[in-house]
């Protein structure tokens, strides 16, 4: 995937003069941007390409860029007062469609006329490491644009800028987003079962893995699950891996214990009766149905997105979930933004950014108005005390702040590669057929291999642990 991108940008970089006259390089390609400066607002496009993968992005920055003054019908255009319009690209993540989209445009960023380039661009944890590569160069340094990190994101948390730099330590991508996760819980089976929903009474029953076993016992005994399925425990196995799938430079997929474990401990509660047995995997109608108010599904492990995208929208019924402590400390994902190379509209991406990841009352207004935990650790510390501006009525009243926060600070992210969404996503496939017992284990591991290297022909192997 890698030397494809890297090709296709250096042939356009090629057309535009060389990989510096595009802006790469040395950074700055003309005195307006050289020494951390930006184009002036004259010289500034009129239309801006964002590409995106869902409405999340979109919806914030309507909410609260200072320029915006009316968004089209059908959502796909934001109109900004200075006169520039912001046309929305958007294609689907699932089975890398959106990155195959996005590389396309990147590779014909050179080609392109002014009013068809990328200006700015999202990418997810799973697959941001190809894009802030530093060699790859399609996304421009932070400080390029006007954007100091040690100043004006100061307040960030630290793992999310470490996860939007290059090898270098260069800052090419920022976030709104923090995304530590908690376990979502449903209040009235917690009444049934434990008598009590109080989030510090369940948090005692869910703390650990050992717990949270002998908790999914109690719910059996009164028909219910402790959790829809086995991919909802595996981003927490993930997350705990001490190595890359793919190590920089390498072009073998490194299978750790701790992805071996998640099957085996996933066989186990499947076996017992803790998961919904007609509920597999995510994001599909089963999981969906298993949010909704009937359902004896008891509890979903997510950060904050997932309460508003998923849970929300497929239960929308105030007072029925509640928020407390994981079995295990762990991120899943975030939004990042970026801006891409040759793009003519750089104030604008600068202005964006800095309004959208570094403005501490726009970062507070989503956190109150889409239940986002957002990346300014000053606030979300206040909000974690701020009862009466933080309490969620969809959660019962409850600040679920004051669980994100704490967790924000333990957050360790596992090494990233530039093939982690096709892994993450293969290997849960190959494997939950495995688990719905249509396939045997051996069969899993060689669908996981053909599955791999057929979506990235660049890799060579699949290792596994001994």
């Amino acid at each position: 995937m890698k030397k494809r991108l890297v090709s296709a940008f250096l042939v356009a970089a090629m057309a535009m003069g060389t990989l510096a006259g595009c802006g790469g390089g040395n950074g700055g390609s003309d005195s307006d941007t050289q020494g951390g400066g930006s184009a002036s607002s004259s010289d500034e496009g009129k239309i801006i390409n964002i590409y995106c993968f869902n409405d999340e992005l979109k919806t914030r920055v309507n909410a609260v860029y200072s320029k915006v003054d009316k968004v089209s019908d059908d959502g796909s255009t934001t109109y900004l007062t200075d006169g520039t319009e912001i046309h929305w690209v958007q294609n689907p993540n699932q089975d890398g469609v959106y990155q195959q989209k996005l590389d396309e445009a990147l590779g014909n960023q050179a080609t392109a006329s002014d009013d068809d380039k990328v200006d700015m661009f999202v990418a997810e944890v799973d697959y941001i490491t190809k894009y802030t590569d530093a060699e790859i160069d399609v996304a421009i340094p932070l400080e390029e644009l006007g954007i100091n990190p040690d100043t004006d994101l100061a307040d960030q948390y630290e793992f999310t800028k470490t996860i939007g730099s290059d090898i270098n330590g260069v800052q090419r991508a920022t976030t709104w987003q923090c995304c530590p996760g908690l376990l979502v819980y449903r209040r009235d089976i917690a009444q049934d079962v434990f008598g009590t929903d109080d989030p510090e009474a369940i948090g005692e029953k869910t703390k650990d893995w050992d717990t949270l076993a002998a908790t999914a016992e109690e719910l059996k005994a009164k028909g219910y699950y402790v959790l829809s399925s086995y991919a909802d425990t595996f981003r927490l196995y993930s997350n705990a891996i001490p190595e890359a799938w793919v190590s920089s430079g390498s072009t073998t997929v490194r299978v750790d214990q701790k992805l071996l474990d998640w099957v085996n401990d996933s066989k186990e509660w499947l076996d017992a009766g803790y998961f919904d047995p007609s509920v597999s995997g995510q994001w599909n109608s089963d999981w969906y149905t298993a949010m909704a108010p009937e359902s004896k599904v008891f509890s979903f492990l997510f950060p904050a997105w997932g309460i508003d995208t998923q849970i929300k929208e497929n239960c929308p019924d105030e007072g029925l979930w509640g928020v407390t402590t994981p079995p295990q400390t762990f991120n899943w994902g975030g939004t990042f933004v970026l801006g891409a190379r040759g793009s003519d509209d750089e104030e604008h991406i600068k202005e964006i950014m800095l309004e959208l990841t570094a403005d501490s009352d726009n970062l507070v207004k989503i956190s109150q108005d889409y239940l986002d935990f957002t990346n300014t650790v000053t606030e979300m510390d206040k909000a974690a005390e701020d009862d009466a501006n933080f309490s969620s009525s969809y959660l019962g009243g409850q600040n679920p702040f004051a669980y994100y926060a704490p967790a924000a600070k333990e957050v360790k992210m596992a090494p990233l590669s530039t093939y982690d969404q096709g892994c993450v996503e293969l290997f849960q496939n190959a494997f939950g057929d495995y688990l719905q017992g249509t396939i045997d284990y051996d069969k899993a591991k060689e669908n996981f291999e053909t599955a791999i290297l057929e979506r990235y022909p660049d890799l060579t192997d699949v290792q596994w642990p001994e």
